[in-house]
């Protein structure tokens, strides 16, 4: 890491020194995306293709996001690193890692419900739709209890039968 100076130039404004990794702000989004990465692939998609019972499977994924998210009080890095320059510069890494979530909790469907895949993936469509939702809904109001209603419901909204 090397010292930066948020003013522009390395020796003026002593009180005013931030720590960046020698790329810059890309760089430390970069490590902070991978890191994502590696944490939704070893507490997210492993589990979810892991052993046990699909319910059981899904119960292990919502603990891992209930504490990953401090219980609904933290906001989704990746909805954040999405917005602003970042949404560009990281949309293949977000895009890949919502599909490959998405997809893992289809195949979990289909393994409980021997529903059609097409099914499947939109019932895992609407239950990362109403994860996500549901953190910016308590970011937005200060209450978690959305994210938490929304994990209790998981089974339901995917394992249930649709009309």
């Amino acid at each position: 890491m090397r010292e930066t100076i948020t003013s522009g130039s390395v020796g003026k404004a002593p009180g005013n020194r931030c720590l960046y990794p020698e790329g810059g702000k890309k760089e430390m989004a970069q490590a902070v995306l991978a890191q994502a990465e590696a944490w939704l692939d070893a507490h997210v998609l492993t589990p979810l293709a892991g052993p046990g019972t699909p319910p059981a499977r899904l119960e292990n994924m919502a603990q891992a996001l209930d504490a990953f998210y401090m219980h609904g009080g933290a906001s989704c890095l990746l909805d954040a690193l999405s917005l602003g320059e970042g949404g560009e510069q990281f949309r293949d890494h977000i895009q890949t890692a919502f599909a490959r979530w998405i997809d893992a909790l289809a195949a979990l469907v289909v393994a409980q419900t021997g529903c059609p895949a097409a099914e499947a993936q939109l019932r895992a469509e609407d239950a990362v739709l109403s994860i996500q939702g549901a953190l910016v809904l308590a970011r937005g109001t200060g209450k978690t209890e959305p994210f938490q209603r929304v994990l209790n419901n998981l089974p339901s909204l995917l394992f249930s039968a649709r009309r």
